[in-house]
């Protein structure tokens, strides 16, 4: 009897360890990310998204936010947790000076941990 309750719990074990994979990947926005041959997926639970829209326009994980109160949320994200990694998702078709704009405000903030994501070639 108890070798189907261990293969119960492994079967559930592997079931939400799989299962937290796809729910990193949903809570952001789609964004057309440029490739990269040498893409690889952040695991970690603090992570914050910073999207660079191909109009411009700068979402603070899913928020829209102008420039200035952006550097106000990367402090407080980096107040609640110092090892917090930024995920810099910009657009393909934004123009470069908005992703160095905001690349720029990170280092005045402090981060240490940034990211740009981008997908894999196929």
């Amino acid at each position: 009897m108890i070798i189907p309750m261990i293969d119960i719990m492994l079967f559930l074990l592997v079931f939400f360890m799989l299962s937290t994979i796809y729910m990193v990947q949903t809570n952001t926005l789609p964004v057309s990310l440029p490739q990269s041959s040498t893409a690889k997926q952040e695991m970690r639970p603090n992570v914050v998204p910073i999207t660079i829209l191909a109009s411009g326009d700068v979402l603070f994980d899913q928020d829209s936010v102008p420039n200035q109160q952006l550097a106000e949320k990367i402090h407080k994200a980096l107040a609640e947790d110092k090892n917090s990694i930024f995920v810099l998702r910009g657009d393909k078709s934004a123009r470069y000076e908005s992703v160095v704009a905001v690349l720029d405000l990170l280092k005045k903030s402090g981060a240490v941990r940034v990211s740009i994501a981008t997908e894999m070639k196929k």
